[in-house]
């Protein structure tokens, strides 16, 4: 099972959203690493964004481009794009990150 997940579903429709562009990136230091990127599916879920690599005890960050989503879909919003940042500290664990997702709110949680 791949250790890192995420699955973004809009709210305001009540469906998956599909084609959300998102990246990870892991904390070194000051700065940003790209690990990996995707795109949403008709599930709302990503593939593998960490490119094989291994999960590490270390600080990530997820970044949701809400706001091309939404004009791809004909409506407005209010946040161009969501960041999660989260910090890993037992990485043998699955690690699940939905967003919930309208034009104008978020919600995130770590799920499993």
């Amino acid at each position: 099972m791949n250790p890192l997940t995420s699955h973004v579903l809009d709210l305001s429709l009540g469906q998956p959203a599909r084609g959300v562009t998102l990246r990870l990136e892991v904390l070194e230091g000051a700065t940003w690493r790209s690990l990996g990127a995707g795109v949403t599916d008709a599930d709302g879920r990503a593939g593998d964004l960490l490119a094989g690599a291994p999960l590490e005890a270390r600080t990530y960050r997820m970044t949701f481009e809400t706001g091309a989503y939404f004009v791809g879909t004909g409506r407005r919003s209010f946040y161009p794009r969501v960041e999660v940042t989260f910090e890993v500290t037992s990485p043998a664990e699955h690690h699940h990150v939905p967003l919930l997702l309208s034009p104008f709110g978020y919600s995130t949680y770590r799920g499993s």
